[in-house]
């Protein structure tokens, strides 16, 4: 990445060495981080270097977005949000006993 001209990626990225780092071959990572606490300006760098298919894959599949922000890009992106995997309830399974003691 273009550390200089990026620099102000480093805030999301903090524990991320920005020199060896190519959002482009981790794109759902760099786009959680930015979905998650990016402002206007690491949004814009996002809809740059992303497409927005990617978007919309990314805040389907992510595990990682806040139900807030899931819940926010989803209606950005009009996103059914029962597609939205991190805004699912897991189901509560009782676990079996593996001994009785």
């Amino acid at each position: 990445m273009n550390k200089g001209k990026n620099s102000f990626l480093q805030q999301y990225f903090w524990d991320v060495d920005l020199d060896n780092f190519s959002p482009k071959k981790y794109p759902e990572f760099a786009l959680e981080r930015i979905l998650e606490t990016g402002d206007s300006k690491a949004i814009k760098w996002a809809k740059e270097n992303f497409s927005r298919q990617l978007f919309k894959k990314t805040i389907i599949n992510s595990r990682s977005l806040s139900p807030r922000s899931a819940n926010y890009w989803g209606l950005i992106y009009h996103i059914n949000i029962n597609k939205i995997k991190c805004l699912k309830k897991l189901s509560p399974k009782v676990q079996k006993v593996a001994w009785n003691h």
